[in-house]
């Protein structure tokens, strides 16, 4: 229970520099497109980001209200880079459902 309240304290009291650092980029694929007729978007998010955290930056950065969080870790895949053995990072990404009628224009930037 206090884990709970101490990130919804650290969302609260975050600077817009910081929602900038959790909120990397929106996903633009054909899946991600079609969630959006259902008010969802898709954002890669920081790999130590939290719900409330999330949820605080979309509402904050974009002006909109957000109903639910879902995230999930997508691991990185092992390729080879130059013939050698690498492995690419593990990224983040945030489903954020948003209030009927609301949605967020991915192709205009942010102020």
């Amino acid at each position: 229970m206090n884990r709970v309240l101490a990130a919804r304290s650290r969302a609260e009291h975050m600077t817009r520099e910081a929602m900038y650092e959790i909120v990397r980029s929106p996903v633009i694929t054909e899946k991600a497109t079609l969630l959006s007729e259902r008010s969802q978007v898709v954002f890669r998010v920081a790999i130590d980001a939290t719900k409330p955290e999330i949820k605080r930056a979309v509402e904050t950065l974009f002006g909109v209200n957000v109903v639910g969080v879902n995230t999930l870790v997508q691991k990185g895949k092992t390729k080879r880079f130059r013939g050698r053995p690498g492995r690419r990072s593990d990224v983040k990404k945030a489903y954020v459902q948003l209030q009927e009628g609301q949605s967020i224009d991915l192709t205009t930037g942010l102020a």
